[in-house]
């Protein structure tokens, strides 16, 4: 007999239930970037070939109710600081440090989607000698753009230009992530062809 974690049992219903056809939203599409990725960096550690994970969100917990002790929940939780980037780790002797980000706009790239710490945090990544890039799911692809070009864009912006990255910049610029049944998101390909 199953048991839940709580001690209840688990008992399995008989029931059908009707699947209704989801519609694919913003919120599910940045999930399923990030599962990718998450089972892209699982098989990468599987198979010995780098040591990447996602970096947790700092929270600060303030208020939890306990109404049992198998069932804490969270009442208040803050932010203790602005988070840097989504994931970092070690491949083949150097440091990788990168962000994913998702559009589903056709034409092009809100640099909206980054925040000023975040551009911070990857310039003193490059200034310390490591692969730093941003993954970007946009017009129906996945994209490595390495940082010194997201750089230059953020620049350009600040500098009261365009506040996103066209399409056309994209294609010459970043470099398409090819996709396969255990890498989902096979990024090291491309990382090898820029520093290895």
């Amino acid at each position: 007999m199953l048991h839940y974690p709580n001690g209840k049992p688990y008992k399995p219903t008989e029931q059908k239930k009707e699947r209704k056809q989801q519609s694919l939203t913003y919120s599910n599409r940045g999930m399923t970037l990030e599962e990718d990725i998450n089972v892209t960096n699982q098989y990468y550690l599987d198979n010995e070939i780098a040591v990447i994970h996602k970096k947790p969100t700092p929270i600060q917990i303030v208020n939890v109710d306990y109404p049992r002790r198998s069932a804490a929940v969270i009442k208040e939780a803050y932010f203790k600081q602005s988070s840097t980037t989504d994931y970092n780790g070690i491949y083949n002797g150097k440091y990788i440090d990168f962000e994913a980000k998702e559009t589903k706009n056709n034409t092009s790239f809100p640099l909206q989607n980054f925040h000023e710490h975040q551009i911070t945090h990857m310039k003193n990544v490059k200034n310390q000698g490591g692969i730093c890039f941003v993954i970007l799911s946009a017009f129906s692809s996945y994209y490595l753009l390495e940082a010194e070009h997201l750089f230059t864009f953020w620049n350009r912006q600040a500098s009261g230009g365009r506040k996103s990255i066209t399409k056309n910049e994209i294609d010459d610029f970043a470099h398409i992530i090819p996709t396969s049944y255990q890498a989902r998101i096979d990024y090291l390909k491309i990382i090898d062809k820029l520093y290895f």
